[in-house]
This record gives structure tokens, C-alpha cells and sequence, in this order.
């Protein structure tokens, strides 16, 4: 497999240059295209002002948008795109435009080079037809705006090759974006269910079901969203509801045609009056249909093998910013209702129901959804954490599902090693906020340590391992997130990758394990660094003080690690594999955090002898003085402990940060604002 480091865009329009922007951000080179070179300055222009606007806002830094405008060149030839490793169209939706452009492009490009659609209409399959090389053609489905929405849908062609496809994957991940498996099937993943649920809520205003303020209403409520269909209708434009309603009866019949007061919506030219007030007449009709068609779909879906049901979900909270997909939904719903509702809704449309569901009609069991995958593949187990909704955040069920999956992959004879990653932008991004803070309103500190201790238990194991784990980061790896990696024998990070310890800035200490094993990594020194200032470090400034052992470029980092365990460099056991080549900044932090100057630090003694130590005194200054005193007692504790003894220390100490004040408010500020904290 290799990650695509030159890209080729088509088109200079919204979609087009949306993607060329995230892609440039990403730190990739890109090669923008069009018809003429008016177009082409129109889409850097767009480009220009989205990241212009970003620095108003302060999502970017000052001159992030000549940086970013740095690595795209435009031009209107197709030679011009030679050098690229995949080529990806954003033209509109006209088959046979899309058709001769490719026949176009493959005259110029590499033959190994990636050829990738962005349609929403056809089939991957449709757009390489008559291509010279189809078994390299891939659908890279980007959902608007794409420089935003994390979610990218990956569709192989029929035929199109392995190795392409892993490309594109590779690709998706370097570039931040969430991607998930789809099959050549029309409307993909998202659009599948998604437009039923639009052109069903115009069938319950067209039959009188309830007003439209009454479905708008109850679908906000029944969904947990800030807009209604009508409303997203009018934000996106009614016509293209209509255009993708009508694009997936005419492949799967008539239950998707637009209905006729949609035609005529569109015909009116006008979007969907939103005026009036909510009532109850019809409400609990509509979100039995709503629910109910929305479960049948994602079944169809997952029955025909276009994708899994947490592929499904993932697609529902990415893409479409639901905070629930179909299939949770159905289960917090109560299984029972929510199949009879689908099952009512199939009846009326003269529609099978799906397997999946007619099994659960008979035994109402709940959807499991897999919150860690595992897969095994040439010895080697890879572990990838699967909530990238809420970045892989740590809960109970979470850490118990990747024990599961952990002891299933040691179990296998078959596995040489393990590997442990995160989907999405984050490897994990740390415990679960909402759980500590829950657990703290209800005065049950002993479900929190009892979790703790569990995720302890865990990370022993792992760390204990005879087969060598490796920890992939290729996104976030904050709080607990970076003490699972720390258990792990090693640790490769992708360059775009963060880590980082935050709890003291939210009124607790690394409670993972994090106070021990940073110091038996890094050294006191460091350890102290890392914990008391919070700071987020870049993949290459951890690995300077010893924290990463290996960056690889952007989506290169499975490639590395299975180079590094092919040739056995990664030792399993207790103990980081000693990879790490740490420079003077790991010497620097030492010097500072000596035991008198973390002191001083503590107390607001210190001295500065520079602007960065002034920046060091007031980060820590801006710390939970509860917490930090706490943490540094516990890695004092850590240079004449083991780990195992170490991270009981860190259990015992458990219910005396968390019944702080300081705790509650730090907790409760994630999100919202920087906490004030009293030392109490």
C-alpha cells in the first residue's frame, strides 16, 4: 500500500475546492484543475477566503493561508497531473462528462496512479466504464463541506483492485477525515437513509398526517438535531432533495420516488415556509413513520452488505451531525416499538422486511454495536478503537469491549503481534467527561474508581504482554488516550498526530497509569513537564523528549509499524521497547523540573530565565493546585516503584482528587470555558 502524496483535483467549484483545501492543510501537495483559468483563480479564491475567514475565527494561524495556497498549483491541463498518486473528479453529476474526462486523464497519468469519483449519482462502477485501467478506479464520496465534515464514504468499483483501494483509505486517514466502508450501491451509505427521511417528512405534511412545524418539531426531538428536514431542506435547496430522491427510485423503486408535494415545492421555485407554531396532532404518527422508515433502510442496508451497522451509525453522527444513528437509536428507543414501526412502514409501501429485522420481530434483542474492532491479517491483530463520533473517548463499555477484542487477539495462535489505533481524528482523546462528572453529581466516587481500576487492569495486561503491542497513533492521544499508549511496547505516531496530558487543567491527575510509566519513559523531568503544563505536543516535539518512538509522515504509520515488527525491533514485555531517541529538549525539562524548581513552579517562586519558562510558570499557575501537588507526589513515588505498585498508589488516591471542588469544576468546564479553581 502506498499513501497518496500528490493529488489531482478536478473541478474548481464548492465541493472541488473544498477538498483541495483540507488536502493541502493536510500537508499534501495538490494539483487543482478546470476549464479554464478563470475557473481555476475562482476556486483558489474560494480556497482563500474559507482559510482567511478560519484565521477571523481563529481556527488558523496568521499565514496559514498562503501556507496552505503554497502546496496547490493550478492549471487547466490534464499533463499537468503526471506526477499525481490519485486523482480524484468533482465535476457535476453527468455520467458522461465524468466518462470522458477520465478517458482524458488516463492518458496522462501514471499507471499506478489512483483515479477516484466524488459522485453522489452514479455507481463507481457507471464512471469507469470503458476506462483503460477500471481496476484502479475508487469512489471517494465527500459530504459538504468537505474542507468540515470529517466523513469521507470509500466505495470500490466492481473489480477495482486491493491495493487502490487501500491507497484511497490511506489517503482519507491523512487527510482527517473519517472514513467508512460502502459497496457500489446507489445513494452509498448516508444518502441511502437519509433522503427517505427527507421525502417521508414531505409525505406526512402532503397527507395531513400533522403541520409542518409539528414534523419539524418532532423530528428535532425524535433525531436530537438543531435543524428539521424542512429546514435542512431549505439551507441545502429543495431541488437537490428532489434530484436524490429521484435518483434512487429509478435504481430501487418506487418507495424512494419524490412524492408529489416536493415536485411541487420545487416547481414553486420557493423554499418550505418554517412559519407556526408546534402542536400534538399527528406527533406520535410521525415519529413512528420517521423511526421507522429510517431503521428500515439502514437494515436494508446492512441485509444487502452495502455496510455494517456501525458503519451506518458512524455515517449518521459524522456525516449528517446526528448525535445518534439508526441503529443506537433503535436500541434506546426499545427494539421492540422501533421494529414495529419498520415493520408497519414496510407493509404500507409493499416492501420486504429486512432479515435483520424480522429476526428481532420475532426475539426483540438490541443492535450490537461494536465499539472496538479486531482483525487479523498476515499475524498481525489490529485493534482499532470505533467511536470516532465522540474521538474514541473512553467508558466503561469501551474499555470493556477492547479487552474483549485484546484477549481474543492474544488467545489466537495465529497472531504475532498487536496493534492498537483509533478511527477517525483521534487515537483516543481520553476518558469519557460526561461519565466522571455524572458519577461525581450522584456521589458514587466508587463507580469511578472501580472504572479505573478496570482500565488498569487493562493497560497491565497489555503491558505485560508476550506478543508485541503496538500503539499506532494516528490522531489525538490525550489524557487516557496517551496512557494506553504508554502501556503499549511502542509507540509510532503519525506527524499530524497530538499528545498530550490535560488533566490538571481540569482539576484531576493522570489516573491510567500516567503519573508511573511517563516517568519510567521520559524521566521525571519530562514526566513533570508533561503533566503540570498540559501542554498538546506535535508528534515530533513528544518524540524529542522520548515520549513517541518513531514519527511516520502522514498516513504512513501502519507501513512503518509493520516494517519495524517485521524486522523485530519491537520487544515485548514491561517497558517501552527503547526506540525513542530523545534530543536536548528532554535534557532541558530536566533541568527545570528539578524537585526544588517544580516547587517553585508550584508555589509561583520561580524564576524565568527566558519567555518560555515565563509561558511554563503561568500555565502551571493556571492549574488545580490539588491536582498538581497530588500528581507530583505520585511520579516522586514512581522513581522507586514498579508500575504495578505505582498505579495502586494512583487507585488510592482516587477518591480524594475526584470529591474536590476543583475536580467538579474542571470537569464540568470541558467545553465551556476555562475553570477557576479555589484548591479546594
Amino acid at each position: 500500500m502506498t499513501t497518496p502524496r500528490k493529488i489531482g483535483i478536478v473541478g474548481g467549484g464548492t465541493m472541488g475546492s473544498g477538498i483541495a483545501q483540507k488536502v493541502a492543510q493536510s500537508g499534501l501537495k495538490v494539483v487543482l484543475m478546470d476549464v479554464s483559468d478563470a475557473q481555476v483563480q475562482a476556486g483558489l479564491s474560494r480556497i482563500r477566503s474559507m482559510l482567511e475567514e478560519g484565521v477571523k475565527r481563529k481556527v488558523f494561524a496568521e499565514g496559514e493561508p498562503d501556507r496552505v495556497l503554497a502546496r496547490i498549483t493550478g492549471t487547466t491541463k490534464a499533463e499537468d497531473l503526471k506526477d499525481c498518486d490519485l486523482v480524484l473528479e468533482a465535476v457535476f453529476e453527468d455520467l458522461g462528462v465524468k466518462r470522458k474526462l477520465f478517458a482524458e486523464v488516463e492518458k496522462h497519468v501514471r499507471p499506478d496512479a489512483v483515479l477516484a469519483t466524488n459522485t453522489s449519482s452514479f455507481k463507481v462502477a457507471a464512471v469507469a466504464e470503458g476506462a483503460r485501467h477500471p481496476q484502479r478506479f475508487v469512489g471517494l464520496h465527500y459530504f459538504y463541506h468537505p474542507a468540515k465534515n470529517r466523513l469521507l464514504e470509500v466505495i470500490p468499483g466492481k473489480g477495482t483492485a486491493p491495493a487502490p483501494l487501500a491507497s484511497a483509505w490511506a489517503f482519507a486517514e491523512a487527510t482527517g477525515k473519517t472514513p467508512i466502508h460502502s459497496a457500489d450501491a446507489p445513494g452509498f451509505v448516508v444518502n441511502r437513509f437519509f433522503v427517505p427521511w427527507l421525502n417521508e417528512s414531505v409525505r406526512l405534511l402532503e397527507e395531513g398526517v400533522a403541520d409542518l412545524p409539528t414534523i419539524e418539531k418532532t423530528c428535532k426531538d425524535l433525531f436530537g438535531i438543531g435543524m428539521g428536514p424542512f429546514e435542512l431542506m431549505n439551507v441545502t435547496g429543495v431541488p437537490i432533495a428532489q434530484h436524490a430522491a429521484a435518483g434512487l427510485a429509478s435504481e430501487l423503486g418506487a418507495f424512494y420516488a419524490p412524492c408529489e408535494l416536493l415536485k411541487k415545492q420545487v416547481a414553486s421555485k420557493k423554499n418550505w415556509d418554517l412559519a407556526g407554531e408546534a402542536g400534538t396532532r399527528g406527533a406520535a404518527d410521525v415519529e413512528r413513520r420517521l423511526l421507522g422508515v429510517v431503521l428500515l433502510v439502514a437494515a436494508q442496508l446492512v441485509d444487502e452488505g452495502v455496510a455494517s451497522a456501525e458503519d451506518t451509525d458512524i455515517g449518521a453522527k459524522v456525516g449528517l451531525r446526528w448525535p445518534i444513528g439508526p441503529f443506537a437509536l433503535a436500541n434506546q428507543r426499545g427494539i421492540a416499538g422501533a421494529v414495529a414501526a419498520a415493520a408497519r412502514v414496510a407493509d404500507t409501501y409493499g416492501l420486504p422486511l429486512p432479515r435483520s429485522l424480522a429476526e428481532r420481530k420475532e426475539k426483540p434483542v438490541p443492535f450490537a454495536l461494536k465499539a472496538v474492532n479486531l482483525a487479523v491479517e498476515d499475524g498481525i491483530a489490529r485493534i482499532t478503537m470505533n467511536r470516532p463520533d465522540v474521538l474514541n473517548a473512553l467508558d466503561p463499555d469501551t474499555v470493556a469491549a477492547l479487552e474483549t477484542a485484546f484477549n481474543a487477539a492474544v488467545a489466537d495462535g495465529k497472531v504475532k503481534a498487536i496493534v492498537i489505533e483509533g478511527r477517525g481524528k483521534a487515537f483516543v482523546a481520553g476518558a469519557d467527561i460526561k461519565f466522571f462528572v455524572r458519577a461525581i453529581d450522584e456521589k458514587d466516587i466508587p463507580r469511578i474508581v472501580s472504572f479505573t481500576r478496570k482500565g488498569q487492569e487493562l493497560l497491565l495486561a497489555i503491558d505485560r504482554c508476550d506478543k508485541p503491542v503496538v500503539a499506532r497513533v494516528n490522531g489525538m492521544a490525550l489524557g487516557g488516550g496517551a496512557e494506553l499508549a504508554l502501556s503499549c511496547d511502542a509507540i509510532v505516531a503519525d506527524e499530524s498526530a497530538v499528545l498530550g496530558f490535560p488533566e490538571t487543567g481540569i482539576g484531576i491527575y493522570p489516573g491510567l497509569g500516567g503519573t508511573q510509566r511517563l516517568v519510567h519513559r521520559c524521566g521525571i523531568g519530562a514526566a513533570r513537564y508533561l503533566v503540570m503544563s498540559g501542554d498538546i505536543l506535535p508528534a515530533a516535539k513528544a518524540a524529542a523528549i522520548g515520549l513517541v518512538d518513531v514519527v511516520a509522515p502522514a498516513g504512513t504509520s501502519m507501513s512503518v509499524v509493520k516494517q519495524l515488527l517485521a524486522e523485530k525491533r519491537v520487544k515485548a514485555g514491561p517497558g517501552p521497547s527503547g526506540l525513542a531517541k530523545p534530543t536536548a529538549d528532554k535534557a532541558r525539562y530536566e533541568k527545570i523540573f528539578t524537585d526544588a524548581g517544580t516547587a517553585a513552579l508550584m508555589d509561583g517562586s520561580f524564576a524565568p530565565a527566558d519567555k518560555e519558562g515565563e509561558k511554563l510558570k503561568k500555565k502551571i499557575a493556571g492549574k488545580a493546585p490539588i491536582a498538581l501537588r497530588m500528581a507530583n507526589e505520585l511520579m516522586q513515588k514512581a522513581l522507586s516503584l514498579p508500575v504495578e505498585k505505582g498505579v495502586e498508589e494512583e487507585l488510592a488516591s482516587l477518591p480524594r482528587i475526584f470529591s474536590t471542588e476543583d475536580a467538579r469544576a474542571g470537569l464540568g468546564s470541558v467545553g465551556k470555558g476555562r475553570p477557576e479553581f479555589k484548591g479546594r
